[in-house]
């Protein structure tokens, strides 16, 4: 038997962005929510890094000032190739739209606990420590799922519709096998926090993130505001396939191999355990059913070499509760409202994924190294850069100017075009099983 506090009218699986700020615009629309989340925030997670785009959803959720009370303020990005022996920095201030000129660099716990703390504000039912053991479709009678709590003790919830938050759980892509490891973009990572690196005396420029190309991938070099720095290796599976050492040294080894990441790193001791995960590229299908919505990293999860994620899983949130709220009110246009739901949630990972394809190749750390404003396609790379992609900012033009540019590129050097393509297929085969996940 179901209690009728256990009945809801939608709810969500996982307490991260995504499932906050769809639980929060739900509640706040008068909806009833239930939030199972596994955890108990604050708990940690890796990617600390907001773009500007996420300014204006987290003013619509009403989090902005406590974002800014943890965040360190990000007024760019630079890059650093060794192929050119220098850096390039990227100034959000000089995208196409002026306004999206920052962001915040944040620490994850404090972020997402943020995030669901608002979600139950605004009247979603937050159940932490609980985590979503079976799903059941019961056709047009909605949803049941069956949790279980850290005691073990289990309950049987109810709901219209269920919204799939879980992250890298991936709960329904799983259980309806439709997610599918992203062969083009095979990735594996490593990360740690570290104390006493290196901070830029320029307070313009002390919260940019970093990024360092590699022989082997790339780093990021993220500084937070409490004096702890992240840093992570993303490289390809045949690297990882190789590590014979335990990960920590093999992660310090890593570094090693960027003298301008390792300088900076020189007077650093690490903060805590370093982590990894393998092969971690990969979508799902299919991002909506008759009584379920995706998203977030539960459809898809791209590299995070632009920082995307959480402004993904935050557009992800607003397109779903914005989805629901529609079916909920007007059930005749529930069909509709999935479908523009499903082309918002491939819109991001479409856009992002020509760039972050190409990023290790020659022909694009060129026209990074190098980056001319020709028709404004400068502006509108920065524009991507910033998020700035889900609005009416007309960049699209000109981005195709900067595609025809790497094209042109990597024609007018086609020996070294060849030969980037050959070490990419050749690195990119998927590790089995996967021992870049270990963390021994």
């Amino acid at each position: 038997m179901i209690s009728g506090d256990a009945v809801a009218d939608v709810l969500v699986i996982g307490g991260g962005p995504a499932g906050s700020t769809a639980a929060a615009l739900l509640a706040e629309a008068g909806h009833r929510v239930i939030v199972l989340e596994k955890s108990h925030h604050p708990r940690f997670h890796i990617g600390e890094s907001l773009l500007p785009g996420n300014l204006p959803l987290l003013k619509r959720l009403g989090v902005a000032s406590k974002i800014e009370a943890i965040g360190m303020p990000k007024h760019g990005a630079e890059f650093f190739s060794p192929t050119h022996g220098r850096w390039q920095r990227f100034d959000f201030a000089e995208g196409w739209n002026k306004t999206l000129c920052y962001a915040y660099e944040v620490r994850r716990a404090s972020f997402d606990a943020i995030l669901l703390e608002r979600a139950g504000c605004l009247g979603a039912r937050v159940m932490e420590g609980c985590r979503a053991r079976e799903v059941e479709f019961l056709g047009g009678d909605g949803i049941e799922v069956v949790s279980q709590q850290e005691d073990g003790s289990c309950q049987c919830w109810r709901a219209r519709y269920l919204i799939d938050a879980s992250g890298r759980d991936t709960v329904l892509g799983t259980r309806l096998g439709t997610k599918r490891r992203n062969h083009r973009h095979n990735s594996s990572a490593m990360y740690a926090h570290f104390r006493n690196a290196w901070r830029s005396e320029d307070p313009h420029r002390a919260g940019d993130i970093s990024i360092f190309w590699f022989d082997h991938g790339w780093f990021w070099f993220i500084p937070l505001a409490d004096g702890i720095t992240s840093v992570g290796a993303v490289v390809w599976p045949h690297y990882m396939k190789n590590r014979a050492q335990p990960l920590r040294e093999f992660f310090l080894k890593t570094i090693a191999l960027s003298p301008p990441l390792a300088e900076r790193l020189k007077s650093a001791a690490l903060a805590g355990e370093v982590e990894a995960t393998g092969n971690y590229a990969y979508s799902c299908r299919r991002a909506y059913g008759e009584s379920f919505l995706l998203v977030g990293d539960a459809y898809a999860f791209v590299d995070p070499v632009f920082s995307s994620g959480v402004m993904f899983a935050m557009q992800g949130g607003i397109a779903a509760a914005e989805a629901i709220d529609l079916a909920l009110r007007m059930p005749a246009r529930r069909r509709r409202a999935f479908r523009r739901f499903e082309r918002r949630m491939r819109h991001g990972p479409r856009v992002f994924s020509w760039f972050i394809y190409r990023m290790t190749r020659p022909a694009m750390q060129e026209l990074f190294m190098a980056p001319r404003n020709f028709l404004r396609m400068k502006e509108a790379l920065l524009s991507l850069l910033a998020g700035d992609i889900f609005g009416a900012t007309p960049i699209w033009a000109s981005l195709r100017v900067f595609k025809l540019a790497y094209y042109a590129t990597s024609l007018a050097r086609p020996r070294t075009t060849l030969a980037a393509l050959r070490t990419r297929a050749r690195n990119i085969r998927p590790v089995e099983p996967e021992r870049a996940a270990a963390g021994g």
